[in-house]
């Protein structure tokens, strides 16, 4: 979702108008999850999508009667209703979609530039389209339009964005404290829509080597923020990894040991050096650390080799077990590209808890809640 507020704070700026339409609520087998986005510009230019192709048309035709003046709508869309058929919504699922115009009082500004410093943040907006919040790093900017509104809508948000949620929230129902320990003030109810943008994962890389090129540039376009680390000087070249947010030149288990702070179980570790002199230590480290994901690449006769000296190196038998080797799925793929796609879809099953399997041998709604 970066890239949909990121231009949406640039067509704010530039003055030029914009719908934006977020999923709002799902149900059953829906395409995308709440706070899903997709930005129509008066123009006819789309950014982002809310349903994988199932219903855009249907969002384009609902902004063009907001920017003709219409309020803000929130529209709903399932495989019961006959218009789902017409426009392609046949997956099983039911989403309910909030279309409002981007207006010069959302802060999108900063919710952009929180997310280029890797700050968490939350962009809250009521359903009926008056005023917005920016939520994240204690701080609060924007207003909904009323204080008591503007307090327990982030504290609504705060709770959101800490639990990785987006989704529908309604605020004043009953009474809020004073603050500073003041009189009871009435909330007036409102229904907001709560976006939350948790800092991006992170995709380690150790070993430049030709593989790490186009898995760094998948794993880019896949939202993760991308280290590639390599003590050769000739490999750790950030002209070969464009994709990369950094190209570091230093020994792996020396750089993971100084940034291991940064490792969470949303962290992807792949370890692509072939040479136990770099690889046994860092993935040492990185298989006692919080990492989801540990991989690393090499023959089975490789695996055999590195398994034994992660023994003798005092790893146990569970944290050897965290390990894929040889990493990646069996796509029966070949080359870099194809084997970069085997190990971000490795990667993508473990976060996600998928199986890895074909969906025709497997049953139940193939997007699961």
């Amino acid at each position: 979702m970066r890239h949909v507020i990121d231009q949406a704070a640039a067509w704010q700026g530039s003055g030029t108008r914009c719908v934006m339409a977020t999923v709002a609520r799902t149900w059953g087998s829906a395409p995308h999850g709440p706070g899903t986005s997709m930005l129509v510009a008066q123009d006819g230019r789309i950014v982002g999508s809310v349903s994988g192709g199932c219903v855009e048309a249907a969002v384009v035709t609902a902004a063009e009667e907001v920017f003709a003046g219409g309020p803000p709508v929130v529209e709903r869309w399932g495989v019961g209703d006959e218009d789902a058929f017409a426009i392609g919504l046949t997956c099983g699922g039911t989403i309910e979609v909030l279309i409002r115009e981007v207006h010069s009082e959302m802060p999108l500004d900063r919710v952009s530039a929180d997310l280029a410093a890797g700050v968490p943040v939350a962009l809250v907006t009521p359903v009926d389209g008056v005023g917005a919040l920016a939520v994240g790093g204690g701080t609060v900017s924007g207003s909904l339009g009323n204080p008591a509104v503007d307090r327990a809508g982030a504290l609504a948000a705060e709770g959101m964005l800490g639990r990785g949620e987006s989704g529908l929230v309604t605020v004043g129902e009953g009474r809020a404290d004073g603050a500073g320990g003041a009189a009871p003030e009435c909330v007036p109810e409102r229904l907001l829509l709560v976006q939350s943008f948790a800092v991006r994962p992170r995709l380690m890389i150790f070993g430049a080597a030709e593989f790490a090129r186009p898995l760094a540039e998948f794993g880019a376009s896949l939202g993760y923020r991308v280290t590639v680390c390599d003590a050769r000087p000739s490999f750790a070249d950030a002209r070969r990894f464009p994709g990369a947010d950094e190209v570091v030149r230093d020994r792996p288990d020396r750089w993971f040991r100084a940034h291991g702070h940064l490792v969470d179980t949303s962290t992807a570790v792949c370890v692509l050096t072939h040479d136990h002199r770099y690889d046994v230590p860092v993935l040492a480290l990185a298989l006692r650390s919080d990492a989801g994901y540990v991989g690393a690449m090499g023959s089975r006769r490789t695996h055999e080799d590195r398994t034994a000296r992660l023994v003798a190196a005092g790893l146990s038998e569970a944290e050897l077990g965290r390990l894929r080797s040889p990493i990646g799925l069996d796509l029966g793929g070949r080359g870099a590209e194809e084997t970069a796609l085997s190990v971000l879809a490795e990667i993508v099953a473990v976060r996600r808890g998928g199986s890895g399997l074909p969906l025709t041998i497997s049953t139940g709604p193939v997007h699961r809640m």
